[in-house]
């Protein structure tokens, strides 16, 4: 049967990339293997925009390396409203909100959010290994718990953040799941954050997993954003990503940013 298949002359180049080239052809038809790895990745897209995040594994995983952690759940009721209804996933629900204002005030410099967002399976892999390797770097910052949260998009982070006092917010989410990719994680930054941030007011980090952005890479990127958010008081299009140029081996390999005094937190 091998006889019938037309090998395409890109072949040498599926070395260098996940993307589906060279596949080959049978007649006017895809070859039986890449259709069936195609259907495969397709289900396993779905699969991530559907699948719960496992709260309490999370939660359990957490507090095994020592986090407080807090639970909540955006408007959105359930999975349905949620993929209907971007905007419920933006705000807390009634409880959540309820709960977080009850809460003793601390005003912690940064506030992690782990959240399902597209992909449980990027939010339930990759958040915790990120987490342990960002929060190493992070030894003169005061962090607040942890908070899952479910059913949830980018910009609950703003009003967890603002509840919470943080000076700065950073979400933990699940990527939209691609055909090579279901499980990517997405990083996104906010300094100040409040109800009404628009995008413009982050700063954002994607395609974090061992096969992409690698969670030393994205520690190290993250590190970098976060001294210079706090320094300069500011996220988004006016914070410039220049952290690859301190990354050792680097052409353009400068010395260490300079950090003024005043940018640490009080004691």
């Amino acid at each position: 049967m091998t006889d019938f298949l037309e090998k395409n002359p890109w072949q040498a180049l599926r070395q260098f990339t996940n993307a589906r080239i060279a596949l080959g052809r049978t007649g006017n038809s895809l070859p039986t293997a890449p259709l069936l790895a195609f259907n495969l990745s397709h289900a396993q897209a779905r699969d991530a925009v559907h699948h719960p995040l496992d709260t309490a594994v999370l939660h359990e995983q957490l507090h095994a390396l020592n986090f407080a952690t807090l639970d909540v759940q955006s408007a959105a009721p359930d999975r349905e409203h949620y993929l209907r209804r971007p905007d419920l996933g933006r705000r807390l629900s009634d409880e959540s909100r309820a709960a977080l204002k009850q809460l003793p005030a601390a005003s912690p410099d940064i506030v992690f959010v782990i959240a399902d967002g597209l992909s449980a399976f990027a939010a339930a892999k990759q958040s915790i290994p990120l987490l342990q390797a960002v929060c190493a770097k992070l030894t003169d910052w005061t962090i607040g718990p942890v908070v899952v949260a479910r059913q949830a998009r980018v910009a609950l982070g703003d009003e967890i953040g603002e509840l919470l006092g943080a000076k700065l917010v950073v979400m933990l989410i699940g990527e939209r799941p691609g055909l090579s990719s279901p499980d990517s994680l997405g990083i996104y930054l906010t300094y100040a954050p409040k109800l009404g941030c628009s995008d413009a007011q982050r700063n954002c980090i994607s395609n974090v997993r061992p096969e992409g952005l690698d969670y030393p890479h994205a520690a190290h990127k993250l590190h970098y954003l976060l001294t210079h958010a706090r320094r300069l008081g500011l996220t988004g299009v006016s914070l410039k990503d220049d952290s690859d140029a301190l990354l050792a081996g680097s052409p353009n390999e400068p010395g260490p940013p300079a950090v003024s005094d005043d940018s640490k937190p009080a004691a």
